[in-house]
């Protein structure tokens, strides 16, 4: 065997995976799974077809990959935010933040949740999609819920509150923001209900803190 052919054989990929699956990503953020074409996938990626399909599947592998990716980035987001420390008032403001932070891009704009703005569009024809859009919501639920219930415990909400409704209301907060971002409210806008949208679920400042 010559060393050319060792050189071929051995040569890595000119594609990151990563690097790849985060542009799809983009894309189907961007325009959804039916309004993302093969060639804008491929362009985006720096992959023709055939590479794009021996990398990840067809195109709803790719997104599945897709939501995967978003799950893990988000995850692993929220987890710093849950662990920051400090009042309920504080980590409920830091979680909310650091939502924005996904639904506002400085390149694309407002596009809001990933889950929300493509996985659910796909969700009515795919059930595979729609168990992970919904075990996606549940995830953050449970979280939150789990918060209250800790915090009530110190003393934080009131005894009489049902922390796992708190919890679900406090969730479903975020997902106003999430679709006031994806219609376009600037980042002013919506980091100035954020205040209002802790008073709801802790009251106002000052009472609830304990």
């Amino acid at each position: 065997m010559s060393d050319n052919a060792v050189k071929r054989r051995g040569r890595p990929r000119a594609y990151d995976p990563e690097v790849a699956l985060a542009k799809a990503t983009d894309i189907f953020w961007a325009q959804g799974f039916a309004g993302a074409s093969l060639d804008d996938l491929s362009a985006a990626t720096g992959m023709n077809r055939p590479s794009l399909y021996g990398a990840f599947g067809d195109k709803q592998a790719l997104f599945k990959s897709a939501l995967d990716h978003y799950m893990d980035s988000s995850r692993a987001a929220m987890t710093q935010a849950f662990r920051g420390g400090g009042s309920l008032r504080e980590v409920l403001t830091r979680i909310y933040h650091t939502a924005l932070g996904f639904y506002l891009s400085d390149d694309a704009g407002g596009r809001g949740c990933f889950l929300a703005s493509a996985g659910l569009g796909q969700a009515l024809i795919d059930e595979e999609v729609r168990q992970i859009v919904a075990d996606g919501m549940h995830e953050l639920d449970r979280g939150i819920e789990g918060l209250m219930t800790r915090r009530q415990a110190r003393g934080e909400l009131p005894p009489t509150v049902d922390p796992v409704a708190l919890g679900r209301v406090a969730s479903m907060l975020m997902n106003a923001l999430s679709v006031r971002a994806r219609a376009g409210e600037t980042r002013e806008q919506l980091e100035a209900t954020i205040p209002v949208m802790v008073d709801l679920v802790c009251g106002p400042a000052g009472t609830a803190d304990g």
